[in-house]
């Protein structure tokens, strides 16, 4: 299939800040190629997250000491942003092409695992591309904060590293799940029976290998390396833009290295402008549409970074003899389950 021949392509300056500048340089052929789901890549994408997770705790069985205690911290908090991308990917009906199993293996493979819920999240996130970057946007308040101080980033991680920020979590999972529960709400009941379910299967699967304790590493990963992952994805996708306004400057691609991908951006959740741009393209089409939005000169003024140590130097950029501590839980999203 062929691009829109180059003199027929809208002048992208006089249309800056509406999708038809971008749309217009795809034919309709190429779009739906990019929104077809793939029958089996879900299905991938859900058990190479759980394979991560399992090879973690069969690595600290195996080899029981502080450095692969740390490193199954850092790799299974990833995979439970991973499982929390698929999640998204399934509030967005993307994650199986069979929409029967969609939500079941978004909620039960997925979301309940790690408290949160398709069905709380979908009208939630859905809110958050309707109104992106206006006062009615839900995650508005998780980017405004930013650039911050250097020592206040620091004092963020430490409270993510230290289970301070998940702790708070917590708290307020506990809350809505109660909350949800007293209300009647029957996806709320099933989602906080879903999670204890989930969790009591992980738990019995680990005693019945002989190690129950690996357990602490999968609540330890949640707590702690996950919410700091969690904060990190949050910053990259939408602090710090230059142009609110502008579809293609208000929302960040992050060009991940080989070990970001494994530790901060799974599920190529770096390509994230992308997915604003088209919220139903599957996960594993965004990479391609990347590509082909280089190739018709759309991103030469887009927001794309290369790395997270970018995103992150300019997130913490603010001179340290200005006010710049913001709430602690500012920056990282608190799943509404």
């Amino acid at each position: 299939m062929t691009a829109t021949s180059p003199a027929s392509l809208p002048d992208l300056d006089a249309d800056a800040r509406t999708n038809e500048a971008w749309h217009a340089r795809f034919t309709r052929d190429e779009i739906q190629d990019l929104l077809r789901p793939s029958r089996w890549r879900g299905w991938l994408s859900i058990g190479l997250d759980w394979g991560v997770i399992a090879a973690s705790f069969a690595l600290v069985a195996a080899w029981p000491n502080p450095l692969t205690v740390i490193a199954a911290l850092f790799l299974i908090g990833a995979r439970q942003l991973g499982l929390a991308i698929l999640m998204h990917e399934a509030a967005h009906r993307t994650l199986l092409a069979d929409k029967r199993w969609n939500d079941w293996a978004g909620n039960w493979l997925c979301a309940y695992p790690i408290w949160t819920d398709v069905h709380a999240y979908r009208p939630y996130h859905l809110q958050h591309h309707a109104k992106n970057w206006t006062k009615d946007d839900p995650d508005i308040g998780l980017v405004l904060p930013f650039p911050i101080t250097k020592s206040s980033l620091r004092r963020k991680i430490w409270r993510d590293l230290s289970g301070q920020t998940g702790r708070k979590f917590a708290r307020a999972a506990w809350k809505r799940s109660v909350q949800r529960w007293r209300a009647g709400d029957a996806n709320g009941r099933r989602a906080f029976v879903g999670f204890l379910v989930t969790n009591a299967l992980l738990f019995a699967v680990l005693a019945a290998l002989g190690h129950p304790w690996l357990y602490l590493l999968w609540a330890g990963a949640w707590l702690t390396t996950n919410t700091l992952v969690t904060r990190i994805r949050s910053i990259a996708e939408h602090a710090m833009v230059p142009d609110p306004a502008d579809p293609l400057r208000n929302t960040r691609t992050t060009l991940a290295r080989w070990w970001e991908r494994v530790l901060l951006a799974p599920n190529r959740v770096n390509y994230h402008l992308e997915h604003h741009l088209l919220m139903t393209v599957p996960l594993h089409n965004l990479p391609r549409m990347h590509r082909m939005l280089a190739e018709r000169g759309l991103l030469d003024r887009a927001l794309v970074t290369r790395g997270y140590a970018a995103v992150l130097a300019r997130a913490s950029s603010k001179p340290e003899q200005a006010p710049s501590d913001a709430p602690d839980d500012r920056g990282v999203r608190v799943p509404p389950f």
